[in-house]
């Protein structure tokens, strides 16, 4: 199959004095006439909060959230509804914002994580939330009445520095990869917050062989792609969705492995809704991956696009092809 695709460059944001980390776009935007929103974090210690014009396409700052974190912000989460967003920070402390009438409120402070805390992910159904850190911990927190939350949870398997935290897209069945170059599957086994390890996938079964840095899912929740230091991206798939199927967990299989893409650290990897997985590398190259099914393997669709923006538009570009 040859498939043939353009990025160009539609907009440059600036605003953040530092790195920009991570960006999310809010779910709850986009459609039905209401513009588009995403939030970008950075080494500066805010978060920014983007709009786009309706007439114009165009992105421009609407709030700064600030004089909340005191180290770099690392991750920042949209909750499904669009309410309410979680940002990591190094500071140790994941915060909580509200939407109140256009302004922005930090309405909670979850702690207890001993260091900087890396990534934040919230369920499909917006009733748990997720973080990890290089504590080598992942933290799970139960949404109470009131912008309250409780940790229920505390996750112990890696061996080093956790990463990112991602929740399956639709069931509540959360995975974590790690500098300690696995990814590992996180289930509740019998709904008393009973959380276990229900499969590591590492090197023993076509894993990774450094630092596994990011994973993002297909649309419909089958299929997992991973990135890592070892230059490699690495597809997953299961035959199940459902975490009880059949009486047990539907563990995951290594599908394929691309490699030869990028000629220094992928760290960054994103599954869109139109089939289409973009990664992100320390050799400034942006790589577009169609998934296709008919042949059962994965087409590299980039021809070597390099990027020569910054990081904070990566995502808005990703956008732009679907």
């Amino acid at each position: 199959m040859e498939t043939s695709l353009e990025l160009k460059e539609v907009q440059k944001l600036e605003g953040h004095t530092d790195r920009v980390w991570s960006l999310d776009w809010n779910p709850a935007t986009g459609h039905d006439g209401i513009p588009l929103v995403f939030a970008s974090c950075s080494g500066d210690k805010t978060v920014r909060i983007w709009e786009q014009n309706l007439s114009t396409n165009l992105f421009s700052c609407k709030a700064t959230l600030e004089e909340t974190h005191t180290r770099t912000v690392r991750s920042c989460a949209w909750s499904p509804t669009g309410k309410l967003l979680a940002t990591a920070s190094f500071d140790a402390t994941t915060a909580i914002w509200e939407n109140v009438g256009g302004d922005f409120e930090c309405v909670s402070t979850l702690e207890g994580h001993e260091n900087e805390v890396k990534s934040v992910s919230w369920n499909a159904a917006g009733t748990l939330l997720a973080t990890c850190s290089r504590d080598k911990s992942v933290w799970i927190w139960e949404v109470q009445p009131g912008n309250e939350f409780e940790c229920v949870s505390v996750l112990q398997g890696h061996t080093q520095d956790v990463k990112m935290v991602r929740w399956h897209p639709t069931e509540d069945i959360l995975f974590s990869c790690s500098y300690d170059n696995n990814i590992k599957v996180w289930a509740d086994e019998g709904d008393s917050d009973d959380w276990q390890c229900v499969q590591t996938l590492g090197e023993p079964n076509n894993g990774h062989t450094s630092t596994v840095w990011a994973l993002s899912f297909n649309p419909s929740g089958d299929k997992m792609v991973t990135c890592s230091d070892d230059l490699t991206l690495k597809v997953w798939g299961t035959e199940s969705i459902g975490m009880q199927s059949g009486g047990g967990f539907a563990p995951w299989r290594h599908l394929c492995t691309l490699t030869g893409y990028h000629e220094r650290t992928i760290f960054s990897v994103h599954w869109s809704r139109g089939g289409i997985f973009a990664s992100g590398a320390a050799d400034d190259a942006i790589r577009l991956f169609v998934d296709d099914n008919s042949e059962s393997q994965i087409v590299d669709a980039s021809h070597s696009i390099k990027k020569h923006v910054t990081i904070d538009q990566t995502l808005l570009l990703a956008y732009d092809i679907g």
